[in-house]
């Protein structure tokens, strides 16, 4: 991490309230930001990843998406407190309510622990909102079901395994899309 400073707002009503998530810093050490990048936090929570993304990394344009209430709420306050110029904050249940494309980077920490219906919808969706060349990064405790649904979307995937976690990265190779 750069040695810039950023300050957050937590709540327990969020995921990983008393630090950040140590898959959530493993995924992001695996991204090559860019300048020019377009990035999407899918299910930000209280922000870390864009704020960081926007910050830290210095990219272009940062969206942020959360379904919860508390978390629109705290990812606003930590936009607010950190000095965040190029982020948009939207409310929406995955892409429900979230209608822009051309991100060259999707970073998700998904829920893992129940059923596999919202990662199933991120990684589908998300593949069509990528630009071409366009990466996604997840970040999971479950390695079978990510690898082949990453691999029935992107035709590929590389995956790092990390104290228990697996990070996922896709590449969107061509304009094919995503099934359902």
């Amino acid at each position: 991490m750069d040695n810039k400073t950023l300050n957050f707002k937590t709540s327990d009503k969020v995921f990983s309230p008393k630090s950040i998530d140590k898959g959530t810093m493993e995924m992001i050490s695996k991204v090559e930001f860019n300048s020019e990048d377009k990035v999407l936090d899918l299910g930000c929570g209280y922000g870390f990843v864009g704020i960081y993304a926007s910050k830290i990394a210095g990219v272009e344009k940062v969206v942020m998406v959360d379904v919860q209430d508390k978390a629109i709420e705290l990812a606003q306050q930590n936009i607010e407190i950190n000095n965040i110029t190029n982020a948009t904050l939207i409310q929406s249940d995955g892409f429900k309510n979230m209608f822009e494309t051309g991100f060259t980077i999707i970073l998700s920490n998904p829920p893992y622990h129940v059923d596999f219906a919202v990662p199933k919808n991120f990684i589908e969706k998300g593949f069509n909102r990528l630009t071409v060349g366009g990466k996604m990064y997840m970040v999971t405790k479950r390695k079978e079901w990510y690898k082949k649904k990453f691999i029935s979307i992107f035709g590929g995937v590389k995956i790092w395994e990390v104290d228990g976690y697996y990070i996922f990265m896709g590449i969107k190779n061509s304009m094919k899309y995503a099934s359902k």
